[in-house]
């Protein structure tokens, strides 16, 4: 899976913030009141007058994850765990997303274990970084192997295991129409990847309970 990894998001890409070229304010409300337009809508009735500069700050918080670097939440560790040096998993990740397709929601829960090497991480990092990599137009298949790429690169540990569920909103709200759908992905790296008993442990705590 790690060519995987590489294929999808090279190290580069998602080991900083990226570099994006925004427009204004202006003409992010005025392309606002045109899709408001394209709907069928008059963009200049009471409901809809304040629409466009609502959807522009909803935009820049539902998008945030562009502003941040996911290596950097990363980069205070803990070395003394008592000698600790078996599997560490953050299950029941709440998480929204987009599809970079359609652009409609995707909500889902993450799993994110990893093998320490002699150092972990603050719990709520590896959320944050789930959450980083959510605030972004993406793929789930995408997500999943950045999420495990960028722990594996900063951290360094044995390995990584990554499992996204979620539900896909252009499959429930159009297309195909299909309400309760669940697409499940999952990365390996390292000792998970080598060995199937680690993979099969990973699954089994995090469907445990």
């Amino acid at each position: 899976m790690d060519a995987v990894i590489k294929k999808i998001m090279p190290p580069s890409d998602y080991m900083e913030k990226p570099v994006t070229d925004r427009p204004s304010e202006a003409e992010v409300e005025a392309a606002v009141r045109t899709l408001l337009r394209w709907t069928g809508d008059n963009p200049e009735r009471e409901g809809l007058i304040d629409t466009p500069k609502r959807v522009t700050k909803a935009f820049r918080e539902m998008f945030n994850g562009y502003d941040m670097c996911p290596a950097d939440e990363l980069g205070r560790t803990f070395e003394e765990v008592a000698g600790y040096d078996d599997l560490v998993i953050v299950k029941d990740i709440n998480f929204h997303s987009h599809c970079e397709h359609h652009m409609v929601p995707i909500i889902g829960k993450a799993h994110v274990g990893y093998l320490p090497d002699g150092k972990v991480v603050g719990l709520s990092k590896i959320a944050r970084v789930v959450d980083i990599f959510a605030h972004r137009l993406q793929t789930q298949e995408a997500m999943t192997a950045q999420i495990a790429g960028v722990i594996q690169d900063v951290l360094n540990p044995r390995g990584v295991a990554v499992m996204l569920e979620a539900e896909h909103m252009c499959m429930a709200m159009r297309g195909i129409r299909k309400q309760g759908s669940t697409t499940l992905t999952s990365t390996f790296t390292g000792v998970f990847k080598d060995t199937p008993e680690e993979q099969i442990r990973f699954v089994t705590m995090v469907r445990a309970g």
